[in-house]
């Protein structure tokens, strides 16, 4: 299939689904399956038009356009500006195929060093989640369930006052903190605890403490939504009837939070995932992250069409993980946006 094919697919396909929608839904209110008043007596001709532009507007060249394009850019070959749409153009497996196995010159059996990286990269992503979700669900049953209204506010402000500075500020904060000549050394040291500096960066202690602290509101806020929407009279109940403390979590609150542990560990593994700043500030000389990795087949290696095969994979695996997610916790995709 040739690059103008592709193309037309890539535009036609969206209109095509937006038009099959909007013959269903006449087809419903034309057999009487939709009743009442229809979105423009609702809405009003000018709040209607506004609504349907507004968000046709965002969901076609926002997600849906950008997304399709990626989905074409990845199965076409790495080629000169003048040969795009020529007869070379055509579909190809080569930049998945590369990705497993690496150049056709290499003499090693797979491309180990993009494949660890990846498999490293998802790892350490649900390790920092699973912190996170450790480090924050205190947090977030003190704020919903005990804490007066006045410390509440306090602790709003000062969990979301530090993210008033941007990431790339944040993310080289953390390296000063942590570098060899750094403060957190110079106190070991100066307290006689080490005697030579540690390489925190090195060993990506850095990197990691920086992922935590960047995504942290991510799962703070959609926790204490949840647990502060639990009847604080269940947890008394519990009390009085001689509930351990860890049964009242276990089987009370965590249950009733369902949505919110969901939305919380997607929004903080997805986001982690496909961190760049971070890694390229924080990471040592020997870190492995897939985000730079896909960074460098776009604006090293000049390769997009590899780089748009790299980043499917990487967005495919996510999806799949908030899919494995929403199927242990027994969740719709609806619920987690409760």
């Amino acid at each position: 299939m040739s690059g103008t094919s592709g193309l037309a697919i890539v535009i036609g396909l969206p209109f095509a689904v937006a038009l099959l929608f909007f013959g269903l839904a006449m087809l419903e209110r034309r057999y009487g399956i939709a009743t009442g008043p229809g979105f423009f007596q609702r809405n009003g001709l000018a709040i209607g038009l506004y609504l349907v532009i507004a968000v046709g507007f965002w969901a076609f060249f926002i997600i849906v356009l950008p997304q399709l394009a990626m989905v074409d850019m990845s199965f076409r070959p790495k080629l000169p500006f003048a040969q795009m749409g020529g007869p070379k153009d055509v579909f190809t497996l080569e930049n998945y195929r590369y990705f497993l196995f690496g150049s056709t010159t290499s003499t090693a059996s797979w491309n180990y060093l993009h494949i660890k990286a990846f498999f490293l990269t998802i790892g350490v992503s649900i390790l920092i989640t699973l912190f996170n979700f450790a480090l924050c669900y205190p947090l977030a049953f003190h704020m919903a369930q005990s804490a007066a209204i006045a410390r509440l506010r306090l602790l709003l402000l000062l969990l979301i006052i530090p993210y008033w500075v941007n990431e790339i500020l944040r993310a080289f904060a953390f390296r000063v903190l942590l570098s060899s000549g750094g403060v957190i050394n110079k106190l070991l040291i100066g307290a006689g605890l080490i005697g030579e500096p540690i390489d925190f960066l090195g060993a990506d202690i850095g990197l990691y403490m920086g992922l935590s602290y960047a995504y942290l509101l991510m799962m703070i806020f959609p926790l204490y939504n949840a647990i502060e929407s639990l009847d604080k009279n269940q947890i008394e109940a519990a009390r009085d009837l001689g509930a351990p403390w860890w049964h009242i979590h276990a089987f009370i609150v965590m249950p009733h939070a369902k949505p919110g542990i969901a939305s919380g560990c997607t929004l903080v593994f997805m986001l982690t995932a496909g961190a760049l700043a971070a890694p390229l500030v924080l990471g040592g000389p020997r870190t492995l992250w897939f985000t730079p990795i896909v960074y460098d087949r776009f604006y090293q290696a000049f390769n997009w069409p590899q780089g748009a095969a790299y980043a499917l994979i990487l967005l495919l695996t996510c999806i799949l993980f908030v899919l494995t997610v929403l199927k242990v916790f027994r969740l719709s995709l609806g619920e987690i946006t409760r």
